[in-house]
């Protein structure tokens, strides 16, 4: 009988042991010539599935006691990530996570990855996006929190989050800074995310360590002015007005990177080529929800000034007109 179990036990291990040297992460921000920017790499199989760069940084309110130790006030802790983090990660089919930690766990971040397919006038098409972003914070650690009130453990989580939406085959670039907000549970207080020079492909990398190269295009459609594409090289740069608009416009074949070099004027992400100056996508329906009720504010105080105005025209025009007696023993005074 034992003779019997040993076999299975050694079965069992070997499985568990190939399981994990099939899943590997590495953190490679030595390699970045830039302090504040990180580099991480997913592996199964023997071969990347998922990378990341990119420069991150939160910016978070908590609470202080006020001099008087009676009222409260917002402190504000800026906590970038650390370059040091520790990191998880899984790769699936149409599903991705990326997860860091650091600082002994106090902080964590939580990227999560979703492939979908779609139908189009072309037909059906598959696209990436970030679709959830969860940040953990420990109020009670000292390096960012100074005195928090009712320190303690902190999620922040995202809406609806539809971000960095890019075709499935290419990955995502973007220099410039966009930020994302995220809901805490702390009291609902507005966490944000600060992303930098961001460079990602969770799905179909074509090589260990390689993003998915660019390849001449077939042909070039006419493009809009407002699109702002250009072809550099072999390379297709899209001004980041809207990374759909770069899919629409343009059939890249499978394997092309949709570059989203949207940095100040007159910089790029490759070169000196001078590039009008726009704001990355991050959350069209976030963006809308922020912008509605300005928008709705502005048409009701319109319909007030617009009625306030006729109220004053009409009040004038009847004021001016003669007043008629009812009573006609009045009459004779008339005159």
């Amino acid at each position: 009988m034992a003779g019997g179990r040993l076999p299975g036990l050694l079965f069992i291990l070997h499985a568990a042991a190939r399981l994990a040297a099939e899943q590997e992460v590495e953190n490679l921000s030595g390699l970045s010539p830039n302090p504040e920017k990180d580099i991480f790499v997913v592996r199964e199989n023997r071969t990347t599935c998922l990378m990341a760069e990119f420069a991150a940084k939160f910016i978070v309110p908590y609470d202080v006691w006020a001099s008087n130790y009676v009222d409260l006030i917002t402190e504000q802790a800026d906590i970038p990530l650390s370059r040091g983090a520790e990191m998880k990660g899984k790769c699936g089919t149409n599903e991705s996570e990326l997860e860091l930690s650091w600082l002994d766990q106090a902080y964590t971040l939580k990227l999560s990855f979703l492939k979908e397919g779609h139908n189009t006038s072309r037909g059906p098409e598959a696209s990436w996006k970030l679709s959830r972003i969860q940040f953990t914070y420990d109020t009670s650690e000292r390096t960012y929190f100074k005195d928090a009130v009712s320190p303690g453990k902190h999620t922040a989580s995202s809406h609806r989050l539809s971000a960095l939406v890019t075709p499935a085959g290419r990955s995502y670039e973007c220099q410039a800074q966009q930020t994302i907000s995220l809901v805490s549970s702390d009291h609902q207080k507005s966490v944000q995310l600060l992303l930098s020079e961001v460079r990602l492909q969770p799905f179909d990398i074509p090589a260990d360590f390689v993003f998915s190269e660019a390849k001449p295009l077939a042909k070039q459609k006419s493009v809009s002015s407002h699109s702002d594409l250009l072809l550099i090289g072999t390379s297709v740069h899209s001004v980041c007005s809207h990374v759909g608009v770069a899919q629409e416009l343009l059939e890249l074949p499978m394997g092309m990177v949709l570059l989203c070099t949207c940095g100040e004027r007159g910089q790029s992400s490759s070169g000196p080529t001078a590039l009008p100056e726009h704001k990355c996508p991050v959350d069209q329906r976030e963006q809308l929800e922020e912008t509605l009720p300005l928008i709705l504010g502005l048409i009701l105080g319109l319909v007030i000034v617009i009625t306030l105005g006729i109220y004053h025209v009409h009040h004038k025009l009847t004021a001016s007109q003669v007043q008629i007696p009812r009573d006609r023993s009045q009459y004779k005074h008339m005159g």
